[in-house]
């Protein structure tokens, strides 16, 4: 079924309509005249209004500054990066975790690099889904919003996940831009009133044109027959910016990322863009539209202006005012853009490519604003090769995951084994193994059995730097190579890649150490004795506190006890930069810590069940048992 949309002549008159009508309120004509100001207003800044899609598209990326002494840009190298705004109409699932995991990676990483990064993370919670969650819980929308957003804090922080902003789109000052956003869009001639008729899928919220649907008009995504629906609604004219989404993607291939997504959405446009509606007559928990009280704003055109209002309330950390100024500071998309829009990065998966690569540049060429740097759509994530589903009942709840494993684990699987764009499996049997020999054997035995070897023979001191340890050594050259290789592979987000670097710069080290044998020299005695003290062990320790270094953006946590271990406090592990992967870090005279695991062996214990024998996975640690963690209760209070 095709939708048939009517357009209203009347597209943009209700800026001047009624202002003195009695039956129009007060904040409706403070409305009305705020956007007539933003609108023709001669503005001396980077957003005065522009009515048409800039003629060249590469200017689109151009940085944004202020010359009106508002906000602060900030510094030219920032990297400002996003992930999606989570859907709360029910818990945060693995997907979701997966795109914060590796969007935290990412962050760690260009902060060791020494940029000042702005990683900003939050809850979509408008739209019909979450009304409808919220009513089946018995709470309201905003107490179901309130428990869920509180459920993603937990979970991020359960996954060491280290933002600098969590947003939701029920904040005030969240409507406050989107209302002013709007006024500039329709200013622009690109919103009008239609009357639509056509298959909408609850589940996406979206409309569907019936070319993509499955037998029975089913939702492929969701799997489910889209129903029928016919709404008077606000439309945007997306088919308008046809030609000019075609130039930005031709000019600046980069723009979305991977490559093979980039054909996606160019096949997209290519097949002719159709306007979308961008209000619901039948949703009232929403942004209601403004002047017409009896529609609300669609969740998609709200939520997507959560990463410009993110860089707003981010980058005013960065200004030198008091606490009163910003109190008094009002958000505009003004004081947004110039404090450092674009972003950088937006991370997203490929099921809401089309609303982020399509729909939303779109969206900001009619307002006048410059495009994000690059969006990157990674894949999905399936369960022993099926995809995940509670009807299938294989779900991977990822709170569970941590209880189980601990965050360090998690993170170096999802970020190891799936390669960052394409889709990856999960299995607990893979988990366990890989985890196991990467991160307790590779890497944890080689500390442990490094420290024990230098407290049994050194007092647990360092007899020289490994600068001089090193010297006509292959193996500092190998490191050095490899360290690189990291870099580069981290920089393409390419994490996968970069986990493997690392690991080989592990191998290198245990391949080292089986060679010379240490243990077996120091019961020689003499020369030999000496050459394992005043080599071999600070060689050794060296190669582990490099990858304790390379290794942060992936497992922060576990990084940290090694470099505990090897005698540095906490502060100055937080200090360290990328520049610390050089080289030379270790000093004679250092006194390292006592052996622990700093990574407990994953031990599958069997059990009879039934009369039969089941596997069952199980943490094992005998020397650190886990704090029980409190169970978020995310059910409606009554």
């Amino acid at each position: 079924m095709s939708g048939r949309v009517f357009r209203n002549s009347q597209n943009t008159l209700w800026l001047f309509s009624s202002l003195t009508s009695p039956s129009t309120t007060t904040s409706s004509i403070k409305f009305k005249t705020t956007c007539i100001k933003n609108v023709f207003l001669n503005r001396r800044n980077v957003l005065s209004f522009s009515p048409k899609p800039s003629s060249s598209s590469s200017a689109l990326f151009c940085s944004c500054s202020s010359n009106d002494g508002g906000a602060q840009s900030i510094t030219p190298d920032a990297f400002i990066l996003t992930t999606p705004l989570y859907y709360v109409n029910a818990p945060p699932h693995m997907g979701s975790a997966y795109t914060t995991i590796a969007a935290d990676a990412i962050a760690r990483f260009h902060r060791l690099l020494g940029k000042k990064v702005i990683f900003i993370t939050g809850t979509d919670e408008h739209g019909e889904k979450i009304a409808t969650a919220a009513a089946a819980s018995g709470s309201s929308p905003i107490e179901h919003c309130s428990n869920m957003s509180q459920a993603y804090k937990f979970l991020w922080k359960d996954l060491d996940i280290a933002y600098d902003k969590f947003i939701r789109t029920t904040d005030s000052s969240h409507e406050e831009i989107v209302k002013e956003f709007y006024a500039r869009v329709l200013a622009s001639g690109d919103i009008y009133r239609a009357d639509y008729e056509g298959l909408y899928c609850v589940g996406c919220e979206e409309y569907k044109d019936e070319k993509e649907l499955l037998e029975n008009n089913c939702c492929p995504m969701h799997l489910k027959p889209c129903e029928a629906r016919k709404e008077d609604n606000y439309f945007f004219a997306l088919s308008k910016y046809q030609k000019s989404l075609e130039e930005v993607l031709a000019r600046n291939p980069d723009f979305v990322q991977p490559s093979y997504r980039l054909n996606e959405v160019q096949s997209w446009i290519k097949s002719g863009l159709r306007d979308f509606s961008i209000s619901r007559a039948s949703v009232d928990w929403g942004i209601p539209v403004p002047c017409d009280e009896k529609q609300t704003i669609y969740v998609w055109f709200d939520a997507l202006l959560g990463c410009v209002i993110y860089v707003y309330f981010s980058c005013l950390l960065l200004r030198y005012v008091s606490a009163l100024s910003l109190e008094q500071e009002k958000p505009t998309l003004q004081h947004a853009t110039a404090s450092g829009w674009p972003a950088s990065l937006h991370l997203i998966g490929k099921d809401i490519l089309r609303f982020h690569a399509v729909y939303w540049p779109a969206m900001l060429m009619s307002a006048g604003l410059s495009l994000p740097k690059m969006v990157f759509g990674h894949g999905f994530l399936t369960k022993d090769g099926m995809k995940m589903g509670k009807s299938l009942g294989n779900t991977l709840e990822p709170k569970d995951l941590v209880l189980r494993f601990g965050s360090d684990a998690v993170r170096y699987f999802f970020l190891r084994e799936v390669e960052l764009g394409n889709d990856g499996d999960y299995s607990e049997e893979r988990f366990v193994n890989i985890v196991n020999a990467h991160l307790a054997n590779t890497i944890g035995n080689l500390l442990n059995r490094t420290l024990g070897l230098l407290k049994k023979n050194c007092n647990s001191t360092l007899i020289v730097d490994s600068v001089t340890a090193a010297e006509g050594i292959a193996l500092k050259d190998t490191v050095e190579k490899l360290v690189e290789t990291s870099k580069d592979h981290y920089e393409n987000l390419s994490l996968s890649l970069a986990c493997e670097a690392v690991l080989e710069i592990g191998n290198a080290g245990n391949l080292y150490m089986d060679e010379r044998a240490p243990w077996s020299l120091f019961k020689k005695g003499g020369d030999a004795s000496e050459a394992a003290a005043k080599q071999d062990l600070v060689v050794i320790l060296e190669v582990v506190r490099i990858i304790a270094v390379a290794l942060a953006p992936v497992t922060p946590s576990l990084c940290s006890r090694i470099y505990s271990q090897l005698g540095y406090s906490n502060d100055q592990f937080e200090a360290v930069t990328w520049s610390d992967t050089r080289w030379g870090g270790l000093k004679g005279g250092q006194v390292m810590a006592q052996a622990i695991p700093i990574f407990a062996r994953i031990e599958i214990i069997s059990e009879e069940e039934n009369g039969g024998e089941t596997l069952k996975k199980a943490v094992k640690d005998k020397k650190r048992k886990p704090k029980p963690k409190p169970q978020l209760a995310v059910e409606a209070q009554s």
